[in-house]
């Protein structure tokens, strides 16, 4: 069966709630859409909005609070909010990866070899029984040590041990300081065979998420080896449908997953930053126009708040004083901005008990950008 790039990027959206907002509880939410980014305390939050009727962010408060959904490094080595029964075999899955990325060089270079960290990690862990700052590791591996440690000792470790960002401060549940706590079941560290299987565990999730998708796509998401998909996949065999993609490429998926026709309505939205499915495929047209892509992902790695309109980056928004301002990077019509205008009457009372100004540190991005067409869409 072929696909057309139409009909994948609705499959994206139903997959991941943007067809329509969900009734549903944070949890399942979250499950439902595999992992959040969460480089910024905000963008899980603006995230469910977007996919939730009614989403009450005291709800995601609590669910963090209670490690209902939790907050690590994990997929591309980067920050992402997962449901915790997921945890362990993500962890598990992208450990090579972690391993190879946060073990290295910079780590040796502070004296310290792969061994150590091995040793290390338990006592690290068991020290990690509750919440605990950076500065307090630190002083901590001193000891252990024997001497003050080079700050590449203790980013090595954060970044590969299984530990949690536990909930600081208000107003997104995260602050600039971050304090760390074990994970409560604990992944299996550095077993080939255990991470091999937590692989295909992470690849079914991944395609129940977002596929379908591709050998490139699965190890653009979790940044592993293709390699190491593609035997994963070879293990999945019997369980996955096989596609064609409308460039003639394999894609894979979970069978019963919903397509939808190409046809399928979708409403305007206004994205967070980060958003998942935006850096969710190696084949980031399936969202992001081509000529769109290096405008919203900068040179830096920032993804900027974006508008979706009929499911694709049409332009990117920021917080004003009086609503939201929304840059459109081709023309759009009336009715389209009349539907992006009551999109920012619900975002900016959403923000008003929160971050106003949510993401107003990034704002010298839009000084570097085309407009087609910019309009203040009032919060009135």
């Amino acid at each position: 069966m072929k696909l057309t790039a139409r009909e994948l990027n609705r499959a994206t959206l139903a997959r991941q709630l943007l067809l329509r907002r969900e009734t549903l509880g944070v949890g399942e939410a979250v499950r439902r859409v595999v992992a959040l980014q969460a480089q910024q305390a905000a963008s899980p939050y603006l995230a469910l909005w977007n996919r939730l009727a009614d989403f009450d962010p005291a709800e995601l408060d609590a669910a963090f609070t209670g490690h209902a959904v939790v907050k690590s490094t994990l997929m591309r080595i980067t920050l992402h909010a997962v449901h915790a029964d997921d945890y362990r075999a993500f962890h598990e899955a992208v450990q090579p990866s972690l391993r190879a990325a946060r073990l290295n060089d910079r780590f040796t270079a502070s004296g310290l070899t792969v061994e150590d960290a091995d040793a290390l990690i338990p006592e690290l862990l068991a020290f990690a029984d509750r919440p605990r700052t950076s500065p307090e590791y630190e002083a901590w591996l001193g000891q252990r040590l024997g001497a003050p440690p080079k700050p590449e000792a203790w980013w090595g470790l954060r970044h590969y041990a299984p530990l949690l960002h536990a909930p600081t401060t208000p107003p997104w549940s995260f602050g600039h300081r971050p304090s760390y706590v074990a994970a409560r079941r604990r992944p299996v560290l550095a077993n080939p065979e255990v991470s091999a299987e937590s692989l295909r565990k992470l690849i079914l999730r991944y395609l129940g998420g977002f596929g379908p998708a591709s050998v490139a796509d699965v190890a653009q998401f979790a940044l592993v080896q293709r390699g190491r998909v593609r035997k994963a996949l070879q293990g999945l065999a019997g369980d996955l449908e096989r596609l064609e993609g409308p460039n003639g490429e394999e894609l894979f998926d979970v069978p019963g997953a919903p397509r939808p026709d190409e046809g399928t309505p979708a409403p305007p939205r206004l994205m967070a930053m980060w958003d998942s499915t935006l850096l969710a495929y190696s084949d980031r047209s399936r969202l992001i126009p081509p000529d769109y892509r290096k405008l919203v992902i900068r040179v830096n790695g920032d993804v900027l708040p974006t508008l979706l309109v009929d499911g694709y980056v049409a332009g990117v928004w920021r917080p004003a004083e009086e609503g939201i301002e929304a840059t459109a990077f081709h023309h759009l019509p009336d009715e389209t901005w009349e539907q992006l205008a009551a999109e920012a009457r619900s975002l900016t009372a959403f923000l008003a008990d929160r971050e106003p100004q949510v993401y107003r540190r990034y704002a010298h991005w839009w000084r570097k950008l085309p407009s087609a067409e910019a309009r203040l869409l009032s919060g009135k």
